[in-house]
């Protein structure tokens, strides 16, 4: 029997933008809320829309709000720790029909793990885990070419709106 090297996903490959957390936002025309992730090269945007659980559960990590019992992120959290793994990395992977998918990329005793995951479950995890946030550069691609397609509301206009919010403005629409 034969073992190979374990795999490693530290790194990522250059079909992925690493991505920041640039706010969590109501959205002001549908009243949901965005993510709004920013590549950490440029001034893109990639918007993802989100349910308002998932938005809190993001938001309790991005303000460091401890809570009195594990939150459903923190028990993941806590059981892969337990499971000795660990979260390397996130990836929003793919866009089709308008749904966001990603990847959580884990490693448990040298042998790499991909679960398919939500954006915002993986991204609520990324924080958790204080571990990169990537988009597959097809997505960003992509969503600029749905963008272009949507009618009822602008997703082009509202791009190039958010990546000209300020801090100040952002505040604005925090939840």
């Amino acid at each position: 029997m034969t073992t190979s090297a374990p795999q490693t996903v530290s790194t990522h490959s250059a079909d992925e933008v690493e991505m920041q957390i640039r706010g969590l936002m109501m959205d002001p025309v549908t009243n949901m809320p965005i993510v709004v992730l920013k590549d950490v090269a440029s001034d893109t945007v990639l918007p993802i829309w989100v349910g308002i659980f998932e938005a809190n559960a993001i938001a309790l990590e991005l303000e460091k709000t401890a809570t009195p019992r594990p939150m459903t992120h923190d028990l993941m959290r806590n059981m892969a720790r337990n499971l000795n793994a660990e979260v390397r990395k996130v990836v929003v992977s793919e866009l089709r029909d308008d749904t966001f998918y990603a990847v959580i990329w884990l490693d448990q005793a040298g042998e790499t793990i991909a679960m398919d995951a939500r954006p915002s479950d993986a991204i609520a995890l990324a924080l958790r885990w204080d571990c990169p946030i990537y988009v597959n550069r097809d997505v960003l691609e992509n969503s600029r070419q749905a963008a272009t397609g949507m009618q009822s509301v602008n997703s082009d206009e509202m791009r190039r709106w958010l990546e000209n919010l300020n801090d100040d403005e952002m505040g604005r629409y925090k939840m």
